[in-house]
């Protein structure tokens, strides 16, 4: 597999983000793909009549390009994960309160890139790798338990 990271300026972000989620997760939503900055962010919008001021910086923080895929953030899983066709996968309610916790959670998943379901609701993604789930849940976002 080829570095994505390889292809932001060569390839439009649009096609680029679409052929990425289409790939890992089968299901592109409909938006406009911006991706900005040294880290490779994804922002990603919807075109709006409603008049308010451009700050130049349009759209929700969607994900990032990794060196083998996209991550999303949790509102990137909200808006992929309801239909995703592949790489989903479910926890119970203890790997979830656990992941969001920090933890890293053991998985029966191929590795790679998969979004986080628990119940009706989309936890995000994280990386598959040997077995368990790396955490990549922001820690300012993060569960308190005791």
């Amino acid at each position: 597999m080829s570095n994505p990271r390889d292809e932001i300026g060569k390839t439009g972000d649009a096609e680029l983000v679409k052929r990425l989620l289409i790939e890992n997760y089968g299901y592109a939503p409909e938006l406009i793909y911006e991706i900005r900055g040294n880290h490779s962010k994804v922002y990603a919008y919807k075109p709006c009549q409603l008049k308010i001021s451009d700050t130049g910086r349009r759209g929700i923080y969607f994900g990032r390009i990794e060196s083998d895929g996209i991550r999303l953030t949790i509102e990137g899983a909200f808006l992929v994960g309801p239909k995703a066709t592949k790489n989903v996968v479910e926890l119970d309610d203890e790997r979830a309160r656990r992941y969001l916790a920090g933890e890293s959670v053991e998985v029966d998943a191929p590795d790679g890139w998969v979004l986080l379901k628990w119940r009706s609701y989309y936890l995000g993604s994280a990386k598959a790798k040997n077995g368990r789930l790396l955490n990549y849940v922001p820690k300012e976002r993060r569960l308190r338990i005791e």
